[in-house]
């Protein structure tokens, strides 16, 4: 049974976020989503309708390869080059309001668990989902490409 080190990253988040909007309620935008930036180096908001749910996904599969790990750690993961004007660019981090919401949705949903001290782990019903919908992205792409297949 492949799990999600087996299967392409891009293809795995967008499976994962339809099925956070679909079947997870706990799991919604906030209000003040729609306003915000993801990060002090954006200039503008996201563009994409889905961004939560994505953003959500994505976290969910960091905390299942690098838990434990911390709000910290994942703000640095979302973080970008803040351009200016003139002067060199600096690293900025991501937005810590969305990262400690999301990770709190997903605890809410039994997805995510506060591990002693160290961070968010994945639980045992995270795990099983995940590698559930690594198994459907694994099949969708030895459909698409059957030459490719073990």
């Amino acid at each position: 049974m492949p799990t999600v080190y087996d299967v392409p990253a891009d293809d795995f988040i967008k499976k994962l976020a339809y099925h956070l909007k679909e079947n997870v309620a706990e799991v919604s935008p906030p209000h003040w989503s729609q306003f915000s930036k993801t990060g002090a180096h954006r200039e503008r908001l996201p563009e994409k309708a889905d961004w939560w749910h994505i953003r959500c996904a994505s976290i969910l599969r960091k905390i299942y390869m690098r838990g434990p790990i911390g709000i910290s750690k994942l703000r640095l993961y979302y973080g970008g080059r803040h351009g200016q004007k003139h002067g060199p660019e600096h690293f900025r981090r991501g937005s810590g309001a969305i990262v400690r919401e999301a990770v709190q949705q997903l605890e809410k949903a039994g997805l995510v668990k506060t591990a002693d001290k160290k961070g968010r782990v994945i639980t045992k019903d995270g795990r099983e989902l995940l590698n559930s919908i690594a198994e459907e992205v694994r099949q969708d792409f030895e459909r698409k490409r059957p030459e490719l297949k073990k």
